[in-house]
This record gives C-alpha cells, sequence and structure tokens, in this order.
C-alpha cells in the first residue's frame, strides 16, 4: 500500500506545471540562460550576449562582454532563490524554455534588470517592448555594453561581421580597427570551453549555422581559427551548430 502511494504521489508531481516546480538556485548558463535543476530557462525578451563574445569598452580595448554578462547576471542573483514563470518551448531550441525569472525579493525580472543595467538588449520592437524604456535609459547613461561599441549578440552569433555597431564608444572613422577587434580571426577559448565552432555552408542543410567538433573528434586538431567556442555540446546546439559527423559518441561500456 505504502508504495502504491508513493508512486500517485510521484506522479502527480511529474504533472505540475514546470512554472510551479521552477523555484531554485539556480546556475548561470550565460548572460540570457539559467539552470534551475535539470531545466533550462533562456530569459524572454531579452538577448545578452553570447559567452565567447568580445567587445570595445570605453577605452577602445577589447573586453569578454560575454563572461562580463554571465558574471553580471550571477552577481544579479547573488546567491538567493530564483523563480521562473515557464512560458513554453523556446522556439530556437527544444530543449529549453522560456521564462519570466525573478529573484527572491526583486520585483522586477532578471531580464529587465540585465537590460537596465546594459548588460542585455530588448529584443522585441521599440513600439511593444517591454523594456524599451530601460533600454533607452541604459544607453543614454552608457552602461555595461553601451560604455563602448559591440555587434547585437544575434549578430555575432550568426557571424555576420558587416551588421551594425552600437555602443557610446563606436566611430565611423575607426569601424575596420573595430570589427576587427570585435570579429577577431583567432578569437580566444574562454576558459572551460574547448568545443569549436565552425561556421559552414553545408551545415545549412539541416538548419544549421556551422559545425561544431569535440576533442575527441578527428577534425579536432586540425581545426585552427574557429569561428566561436562552447562550453558544453547543448550550448553548441541552442547556437545553431551541429556535430561534426566525425566526432562519434564514446561507447558505452558493456556489463560484465
Amino acid at each position: 500500500m505504502r508504495s502504491r502511494v508513493l508512486l500517485i504521489v510521484a506522479l502527480l508531481l511529474l504533472s505540475l506545471p514546470a512554472s510551479l516546480a521552477s523555484a531554485a538556485t539556480a546556475t548561470v548558463r550565460d548572460g540570457g540562460t539559467l539552470q534551475l535543476g535539470n531545466v533550462t530557462f533562456r530569459l524572454d525578451g531579452i538577448d545578452a550576449p553570447a559567452f565567447d563574445q568580445l567587445c570595445i569598452d570605453e577605452h577602445a580595448d577589447s573586453w569578454t562582454c560575454g563572461i562580463e554578462a554571465r558574471d553580471h547576471l550571477a552577481k544579479l542573483i547573488g546567491g538567493r532563490q530564483v523563480h521562473c514563470d515557464d512560458l513554453g518551448p523556446d522556439p530556437s531550441f527544444k530543449k529549453r524554455r522560456l521564462g519570466v525569472c525573478k529573484v527572491e525579493g526583486e520585483t522586477g525580472s532578471l531580464g529587465q534588470l540585465l537590460v537596465r543595467q546594459g548588460f542585455a538588449l530588448n529584443v522585441e520592437s521599440s513600439a511593444t517592448g517591454r523594456f524599451m524604456t530601460d533600454e533607452a535609459r541604459a544607453k543614454e547613461d552608457r552602461q555595461g555594453l553601451w560604455k563602448g561599441c559591440f555587434a547585437t549578440p544575434q549578430e555575432f552569433r550568426r557571424g555576420k561581421k558587416d551588421g551594425a555597431l552600437l555602443g557610446g564608444s563606436c566611430r565611423a572613422d575607426r569601424d575596420r580597427q573595430i570589427r576587427e577587434v570585435i570579429f577577431p580571426d583567432d578569437l580566444v577559448m574562454p576558459a572551460g570551453c574547448s568545443i569549436k565552432g565552425k561556421f559552414a555552408v553545408r551545415a545549412r542543410v539541416t538548419g544549421n549555422l556551422g559545425i561544431y567538433h569535440l576533442q575527441a573528434c578527428r577534425s579536432y586538431p586540425g581545426l585552427n581559427n574557429p569561428d566561436r567556442w562552447f562550453c558544453s555540446e547543448e550550448d553548441a546546439q541552442a547556437g545553431g551548430f551541429r556535430r561534426a559527423y566525425n566526432c562519434r559518441p564514446p561507447k558505452a561500456n558493456k556489463g560484465k
């Protein structure tokens, strides 16, 4: 009888909406993504720099804005409990969920705080964007990304090197030099993120932007000057990259 009751309780817990079970200590994946338990949420309504993205600061020096955005999100959370309202599957990557996430004790969402402090962009139109006022204020005050010069996270992820640049320190007379810094030929690997990504036309056949290569792949040693670096296969797949065909999953150990 006891085992039957436990089974019923377990089934009831599994049937709860994700939004009711998503209050927990968060693990920050990047500037716009966090994980609660086994669920990864992308913060709805914003776009934060990719983890490996570079920007220009107010002194015209390169800075790792993607890492800074991740660290800033972690600082906003500060070890407190996070609650996410689950809005459903992320249209760009079904293994993740869209969420409106708040920190215990805060009235504004994490997305709004990131935009307000200049570490993310409002991705909705100027007519309907929830955070357009916060973005305008961050831009005027040159907060976060806006203090320097940067490509939009979306254009960086797609390798669009000729797109518009944003920020208070963009100079038309130094445009070529700035782009060479933001899109270097030899993108430095972030610590602990050793998966190489390369844009590839042939990847578009499967609806992807490029191909990623693991250290165990035959293609890995000879792949120089990767376009992207990823910390996990999930991050690479969420970024629109597929695994190289010469990368095979490790063989499962046979039981004795």
